[in-house]
């Protein structure tokens, strides 16, 4: 069993059902709204969930995932906040600061989830030229690599705040990261100081071609998961659908309802329908598989409410799952070690 078995939520819209949004009874407008946001942030929280992602297109017509997270943070203490920013046609330097925001804006809770989307219609709404899948890879592992140089720029203790010389910050503590790719260039430093965490988690999808501190797999079997620690992940997490039975409706007859509507064809990623018991057995046993979980509610107004009562109460009961710590940052909450600034080692 992982010493920090890591179970996050994905909070996307009614849910990963197609049809969830009609199974709810939604409107665009309420789905939409900042409470219903809210809402299920906080109930996330409540039932011990170490981390909430938050999906992303910038074909969408919604307020982009990086500031949805922003605005969650002051309403929880302990929940992990990890946005989708995509990478391919946005500015590295502009993703990167403003991760480093909603990391202190949680103080300490964010993470990014890494878009690699090639899509030629995102192209054209960032006024850029489409690319393939193969230089977007290496696009978006140049972000990544921009961003966590901008992050180091600042030292810890680089903020002096010297009154009696009226200077801010120590300038030789604050560092031109100098990145020079296939695509951009980077002269650096950031704008903000280093955020809370130092180094902000980074998530990768396994097949993307990215690498980041997590890599999300949709198979728990060993193969998948060794292919993504070699590839340099240092934690691996699962992503899983599920539908659960619900007041003495079973989660089979659920989902054959909302097939009806629109059907839940699935891309790739395991899928759990069945009753609580059932998916708590799952998560024990994929808890010595993998690192962690990323659980995709097919309504979420339904299946949130069913993981908070009836499957983490009993994991944490159990020890296979501990909800995180008021205090506590998101590195800390999943198992990654503490980050060392290059600058600052380079200098010590």
């Amino acid at each position: 069993m992982s010493a920090h078995f890591s179970l996050a939520v994905d909070l996307d819209g009614a849910g990963a059902h197609p049809a969830a949004a009609d199974a709810a009874g939604l409107t665009t407008r309420e789905l939409l709204a900042a409470s219903y946001l809210a809402a299920h942030v906080r109930e996330a929280e409540r039932a011990g969930f170490t981390a909430a992602t938050f999906p992303d297109s910038p074909l969408a017509t919604r307020i982009d995932a990086i500031q949805r997270a922003s605005f969650v943070a002051p309403q929880t203490s302990a929940l992990g906040l990890i946005p989708v920013a995509h990478s391919v046609y946005s500015e590295p330097f502009h993703v990167a600061t403003q991760l480093a925001t909603v990391d202190f804006a949680s103080y300490g809770r964010a993470g990014w989830i890494v878009g690699v989307d090639a899509d030629p219609r995102i192209a054209v709404e960032y006024g850029r030229d489409a690319v393939g899948p193969e230089l977007a890879a290496a696009v978006a592992t140049d972000a990544v690599e921009v961003a966590r140089r901008l992050w180091d720029s600042w030292e810890d203790d680089a903020v002096i705040r010297d009154t009696t010389t009226w200077r801010y910050l120590d300038r030789d503590k604050v560092h031109y990261v100098d990145f020079e790719g296939a695509s951009f260039s980077v002269k650096g430093p950031s704008i903000i100081p280093r955020p809370p965490q130092g180094q902000i988690p980074v998530f990768t999808d396994a097949t993307s071609g990215v690498v980041g501190d997590v890599a999300l797999v949709t198979s728990s079997a060993q193969a998948a998961v060794s292919a993504a620690r070699d590839a340099g992940a240092r934690l691996v997490w699962l992503e899983l659908e599920v539908a659960l039975d619900r007041a003495g409706l079973p989660g089979a007859e659920r989902v054959e309802r909302l097939d009806a509507i629109a059907p839940w064809s699935g891309e790739g990623i395991g899928r759990y329908v069945g009753d609580a018991a059932g998916l708590v057995e799952l998560l024990a046993e994929l808890s010595g598989q993998v690192d962690g979980v990323r659980l995709h509610p097919a309504v979420l107004a339904e299946d949130l409410e069913e993981l908070g009562r009836a499957v983490l109460p009993e994991l944490r009961r159990t020890g296979t799952h501990t909800p995180p710590v008021v205090g506590t940052t998101l590195r800390q909450s999943i198992g990654l070690p503490a980050s060392v600034n290059r600058y600052a080692k380079a200098n010590a």
